[in-house]
C-alpha cells in the first residue's frame, strides 16, 4: 500500500505532471474506452512516490538493446533494474511505486481500467489482485504496445482495433501476472445464428461510428474475450476485420452509386480520412476507389 502523501493519479491529466517533457503521443482524444496510452521520451529523471486507485499500469521500453539502470521502488520493495527494449514493468492499481532512471529513453505507459480490466473474461469475475513486477521481458506485451502505438502515430478511426489489443493485454496479464488464474471456457461453435445477425445489425446500421469492442460484446451480453473468440468461429474475421470489410463493401456500393465525392464517402463509412479508405479498399478489393470507377 502507497505510504504517506504519495502522489495519487486519478485523472489523466495527473500523469503528465509528473515528467519532466511532454509525450509524444497519447490516446487523451482518441476515445478508446477502459484503455490510456502514452508513448515518451524522457531523460534522466526521479519521480515521487506514487500511485492510482483507478488503472493498472504498465510500462513497455522500448529504447532498444541496451541498458538503463533504475532504482526502482515497487509496493515497498527495492530493486536496481537494468533495463533494455522489450522490458516491462507492472503496476498494479492502488500500489505504490517510486523510480528514479540514469540516462534518456523512450518507453511506453499503458493504463487499463480495473473495472474493464476484470470484466475482460468474465462479466461477474471478482476483483482481481495482479502480482506486482519488476523489469521483466514480454515479447507479446511489447509487441501491443508498438501496435498501440502505431495506432496513434497514424491517425486513424481505430477504437475497435485498440481495444481488441487492450483485451488480449488484460487476458494475458490475468493468464501470467495474476494471483488468482482464470480458467478460460473453450467453445466448439460460434455464436447462435440469432446473436450473430444482432450483431451485424448492429454494425451495420452504426458504420459511420467509431464502434468500440466492448460495445459490440455487450449487445450479445458478453465479455469481451469471449465475443472476439466466439465472432471470429462464426465469422473467420475477428470483429476489428469484419468491421473494416462492412466499410470496405458499403463504399464499393456507393462509390458505383456515383452520387457522392470519394472523401465524403470515407467519412460516411467510418473511415477517418480517404487515404485510410484507399488503404483498405485497396487490400480488400484490388483496386483503389479511383481505379473501380474506370472499369
Amino acid at each position: 500500500m502507497p505510504s504517506e502523501n504519495p502522489l495519487v493519479l486519478d485523472q489523466e491529466d495527473k500523469v503528465l505532471q509528473i515528467f519532466p517533457r511532454p509525450p509524444i503521443l497519447t490516446s487523451f482524444q482518441a476515445g478508446w474506452d477502459g484503455v490510456v496510452m502514452g508513448y515518451m521520451c524522457q531523460p534522466p529523471y526521479e519521480v515521487p512516490e506514487m500511485f492510482s486507485p483507478r488503472w493498472h499500469s504498465i510500462a513497455i521500453f522500448t529504447h532498444g538493446n541496451y541498458a538503463i539502470h533504475a532504482n526502482r521502488k515497487l509496493d515497498g520493495r527495492f530493486h536496481r533494474d537494468a533495463v533494455v527494449g522489450g522490458d516491462i514493468v507492472i503496476v498494479p492499481a492502488n500500489v505504490s511505486t517510486q523510480v528514479s532512471w540514469e540516462a534518456e529513453g523512450d518507453f511506453i505507459l499503458i493504463a487499463l481500467e480495473k473495472s474493464t480490466f476484470a470484466s475482460a473474461v468474465d462479466e461477474n469475475s471478482e476483483e482481481v489482485v495482479i502480482i506486482p513486477q519488476f523489469a521483466t521481458p514480454d515479447p507479446l506485451v511489447f509487441q501491443i504496445g508498438l501496435a498501440l502505438q502505431k495506432i496513434l502515430a497514424s491517425d486513424q478511426k481505430n477504437r475497435l482495433y485498440a481495444e481488441t489489443m487492450a483485451n488480449t493485454l488484460s487476458v494475458h496479464l490475468l493468464q501470467y501476472y495474476s494471483a488468482r488464474k482464470p480458467t478460460l471456457r473453450e467453445y466448439a461453435g460460434g455464436l447462435s445464428k440469432r446473436k450473430l445477425q444482432q450483431v451485424v445489425d448492429y454494425i451495420n446500421d452504426d458504420l459511420d461510428r467509431d464502434l468500440g469492442l466492448a460495445e459490440l460484446a455487450a449487445v450479445v451480453q458478453m465479455s469481451p474475450h469471449y465475443f472476439c473468440h466466439l465472432f471470429k468461429k462464426s465469422t473467420g474475421l475477428t470483429p476489428h476485420q469484419y468491421v473494416i470489410r462492412c466499410r470496405v463493401e458499403r463504399a464499393k456500393a456507393l462509390i458505383l452509386e456515383g452520387k457522392l465525392a470519394i472523401a465524403d464517402i470515407a467519412y460516411k463509412v467510418g473511415f477517418a480520412n480517404q487515404s485510410h479508405l484507399n488503404r483498405h479498399f485497396k487490400r480488400l478489393l484490388g483496386v483503389t476507389p479511383k481505379q473501380l470507377l474506370q472499369k
